[in-house]
């Protein structure tokens, strides 16, 4: 299998029509970077009104706007690479369980190290106890986070030509390709599986060590930052971080399962996927967070319990509709769902070098719901650990709605790609299961 083939496949993975994929790639390439920036300075300058926003620019326009971005300085590289390092050599030399990832379209099967969860234990403990004894004050984090984000974009970026020019001359894998066009090779990737010796995965850094663990660690910093001025933590951030934590608790605890999705398995290590962990999950994912350190919300125990219980619930419904996919596919099929034999179609599909697979659709459970019922629980945890901050601003529920989009257009995604890859049995399971996400509605 060569160039060629993969060329071929990723060719495939383009399911909007080509001015519409060059005219939504060209217009996040552009607006991502500073709209992180304008999300940090509303949120942390401008009471997180974006009122306030717009007649701040529309006085001082596009100069305006250039003297709000900070520049990098050498305390927030020293966090980034001391938070970056630290994690490298967890990945790197933790140990874990052997797992092995699914088979690419070119018959390469790439060998995990399971060690997700040692290592969000290990970050958690230090970063904390760090704190506790007076080592390091997270709040430097929170005091530089424009700076941090400023350099995280600009190095980012970079990191993504490094990518490019890898998947050109050094790929890890025949899993790597060009579309023939230098702005959608450098947005989508040219690797699936990039490493950086035969032992580190890039991917597994930028998604999950590097993106979702940052995730955690600025939950807990902005608990210390509103703990460090006000001397106590609001209810409504303490349910907030809360539930994030246990959201991502969960992903490290299915890491493993993580490894088989789109991200992984079918994204490649690009713009979209890389930039986005780096930069997009640091600041978007944790901006309810953001919010609550200056806006703190007296829930009171009612609402805060119910609104506790409510997202741990969907967190949770999330987790078991994972689990019971995952499960079907470990044993072939003879697993029990919800204490029955699983609904399924055999399907057969045929590889790019010409053989023919076969794979089981599972069709009961939470997968006879709808195809992507795993989307509706996960968009509903992102409402309960943003509903604390209630509603005087919108910008809280931005990463709600962002998610929202995102989920349902990588429905979409996932869809286009399974019909072209099952062909008559993808259209016989989606006769069986109709709905794409809402049950009974889409």
């Amino acid at each position: 299998m060569g160039a060629t083939d993969a060329d071929s496949a990723k060719k495939k993975e383009m399911v909007h029509s080509p001015i519409l994929t060059y005219f939504s790639v060209i217009t996040l390439l552009s607006t991502c970077p500073p709209f992180v920036i304008l999300l940090w300075y509303t949120m942390v300058h401008l009471d997180g009104s974006l009122l306030h926003t717009f007649n701040y620019l529309m006085e001082h326009g596009f100069e305006g706007f250039v003297n709000i971005w900070p520049k990098p300085t050498a305390i927030a590289w020293k966090i980034i690479a001391c938070y970056g390092l630290f994690e490298a050599a967890l990945q790197l030399w933790l140990p874990g369980k052997t797992v092995e990832g699914p088979i690419s379209p070119t018959g390469n099967r790439p060998i995990y190290k399971a060690n997700g969860v040692a290592a969000y234990v290990v970050t958690l403990i230090t970063y904390i106890s760090l704190w506790w004894f007076g080592i390091f004050n997270p709040t430097v984090v929170y005091d530089h986070l424009g700076e941090i984000y400023s350099a995280l974009i600009f190095g980012s970026f970079v990191f993504c030509i490094f990518l490019y020019i890898k998947g050109h001359v050094a790929p890890s894998s025949t899993d790597s390709g060009s579309s023939g066009n230098i702005i959608f090779d450098f947005y989508w990737g040219m690797e699936l599986y990039p490493r950086i010796g035969k032992n580190f995965d890039i991917k597994v850094f930028t998604n999950c060590r590097f993106g979702m663990m940052s995730w955690a660690v600025l939950a807990v910093t902005y608990c210390i930052k509103q703990y460090e001025r006000d001397g106590k933590v609001a209810d409504s951030m303490a349910v907030s971080t809360l539930l994030m934590l246990v959201y991502i608790t969960k992903f490290f605890w299915w890491e493993a399962g993580y490894w088989n999705t789109m991200d992984i398995a079918h994204d490649r290590a690009g713009f979209y996927i890389c930039w986005g962990c780096l930069v997009w999950v640091p600041s978007i994912y944790t901006s309810p967070g953001m919010y609550l350190v200056n806006h703190p919300v007296n829930l009171g125990a009612q609402l805060a319990i119910s609104i506790l219980i409510a997202g741990i619930l969907c967190i949770y419904i999330n987790y078991d509709c994972d689990r019971q996919r995952q499960e079907f596919r470990r044993t072939n099929g003879k697993s029990l769902v919800w204490g029955k034999a699983p609904s399924k179609i055999v399907a057969s599909y045929t590889t790019t070098k010409g053989e023919t697979k076969t794979s089981l659709l599972l069709t009961s459970g939470w997968w006879g719901l709808s195809r992507h019922f795993h989307y509706v629980p996960e968009i509903m945890a992102a409402f309960f650990w943003t509903v604390p901050a209630l509603f005087d601003n919108f910008l809280p529920y931005f990463y709600f709605v962002f998610l929202t989009i995102l989920l349902f257009d990588r429905a979409k995604r996932d869809d286009d790609r399974c019909r072209s890859k099952y062909g008559k049995y993808w259209k016989t399971y989606c006769n069986k299961v109709p709905y794409r996400i809402i049950p009974g509605i889409y």
